[in-house]
């Protein structure tokens, strides 16, 4: 891979494809990636910040230890995931799945 060379792209409308690439500390401010494809990507330690997600999918993801703080997480879903040691309010997920499950039976 050649060494690191600085893209700087402003106030343009471009489609990017990136392939084995590294982009690793880019930056992105006011960009509009609606409909962008995140495949096979590695953003252990990215911040995300006031973000707009929604209609969004996250499909076989490792979101270990993420944290999640004043979001708007209304008609969000979680299905088919490993909640162990995963809290609300620092209740654990899985004790209140139990709590609802006897419930509603």
């Amino acid at each position: 891979m050649q060494t690191e060379q600085l893209v700087q792209l402003q106030s343009t409308n471009r489609r990017i494809e990136a392939t084995d690439a590294d982009l690793s500390r880019s930056e992105f401010t006011d960009v509009n990636l609606s409909s962008a494809q995140f495949k096979d990507v590695n953003l252990a330690g990215a911040l995300i910040e006031n973000v707009n997600f929604s209609h969004g999918t996250i499909h076989n993801a490792n979101l270990k230890s993420l944290r999640i703080d004043s979001a708007d997480l209304r008609g969000a879903t979680i299905v088919r995931s490993l909640m162990e040691g995963m809290t609300i309010d620092g209740i654990p997920v899985p004790d209140l799945l139990a709590a609802h499950r006897l419930l509603n039976p």
